[in-house]
C-alpha cells in the first residue's frame, strides 16, 4: 500500500465549523501547501484557502499547522507531521472568513494606525536619496524593513489574542523602520500612536513574533527600541527619535 497522510482541516465560516479529515498520498519533499492543494483539486473543490507565489515570497499561504503559524509553501510535511498526521486551521487572531481563509483588513489597518508609512517633509524627500550604509538610522531600518506582511507574527502573538486594540508586532516593526527615516515629517503623530493604549508598551516581550517570523526578522527588538525611544521622549527637552 502507498503511504498516506492523515490531514485534519478546519472547515466552516465566520469562526463556526468543525474539523474534517482527509487521507492524502504521502510523497517525497512534500510541502503542507502541496497537501492542501491536493485536497482542493483532487478530493474537495469547495475547500477555501489562499496562496500565490508558492515559493516563499508573498506569504499568502500562511495558516496554523499543528497549532503554529507557518508559511505552508516552505513547510515540509516530514518536518511537522506527527505519526503521518497534521492539523490545519486558519491563522488565529484574525477574523475568520471561510475554511483556511482569514480577513487581513484589520491587520493592515493597524499598520496605518501605527504610522507605518512615510510622510515626506519636503517635495525633495520624494526623490531618490543616497544614504550611507554606515548611517545608524539606515542600519536600524534595514534590519526591520524586509517584513512582507504575512501575518505569522500577529497570529503567534498572545498579546494580540488578549487585547484586540494592540497594534501588533508587524505594525510596530514597520513603524520602527519608518521612525528611523530622518526625512519623515510626522514623528509626533507616530509618537502619539506608539504611546496609545494599544502601542508598543502593551507588548509583554514574550518573543513569539521573533521565534516564528519566516523572514528571520526580530520584531521584538524593534518594539524594544520603540519602548526605549518613546521613554526618552518623556525627558523634558527631548523629542521622539531626535537625532543628536
Amino acid at each position: 500500500m502507498n503511504p498516506t497522510l492523515q490531514v485534519r482541516v478546519f472547515r466552516g465560516q465566520d469562526g463556526q465549523g468543525s474539523v474534517q479529515e482527509f487521507l492524502v498520498p504521502k510523497r517525497d519533499s512534500q510541502t503542507v501547501l502541496d497537501v492542501v492543494t491536493h485536497i482542493q483539486r483532487q478530493i474537495d473543490p469547495t475547500l477555501a484557502y489562499r496562496f500565490a507565489c508558492r515559493v516563499g515570497v508573498c506569504g499568502s499561504c500562511a495558516m496554523m499547522v499543528n497549532g503554529r503559524p507557518r508559511w505552508t509553501c516552505r513547510t515540509h510535511v516530514d518536518a511537522v507531521s506527527d505519526r503521518d498526521a497534521i492539523e490545519l486551521a486558519p491563522l488565529r487572531n484574525f477574523p475568520h472568513v471561510r475554511d483556511l481563509v482569514v480577513d487581513m483588513a484589520e491587520f493592515f489597518d493597524k499598520w496605518r494606525d501605527a504610522k507605518g508609512y512615510f510622510t515626506p517633509s519636503t517635495p525633495d524627500a520624494l526623490q531618490m536619496a543616497e544614504v550611507s550604509a554606515s548611517d545608524p538610522g539606515k542600519q536600524a531600518a534595514d534590519a526591520a524593513i524586509e517584513c512582507i506582511g504575512c501575518g505569522v507574527c500577529y497570529a503567534a502573538c498572545d498579546t494580540v489574542a488578549g487585547d484586540g486594540a494592540y497594534l501588533g508586532p508587524a505594525a510596530l516593526n514597520r513603524s520602527w523602520a519608518l521612525a528611523n527615516d530622518e526625512r519623515d515629517a510626522d514623528q509626533s503623530a507616530r509618537y502619539n500612536a506608539l504611546t496609545s493604549s494599544g502601542g508598543c508598551h502593551r507588548c509583554h516581550s514574550i518573543g513569539s513574533c521573533t521565534q516564528t517570523c519566516p523572514k528571520e526578522l526580530d520584531p521584538l527588538a524593534s518594539i524594544a527600541s520603540l519602548k526605549r525611544e518613546t521613554a526618552i521622549a518623556t525627558v523634558p527637552g527631548r523629542r521622539f527619535m531626535e537625532r543628536k
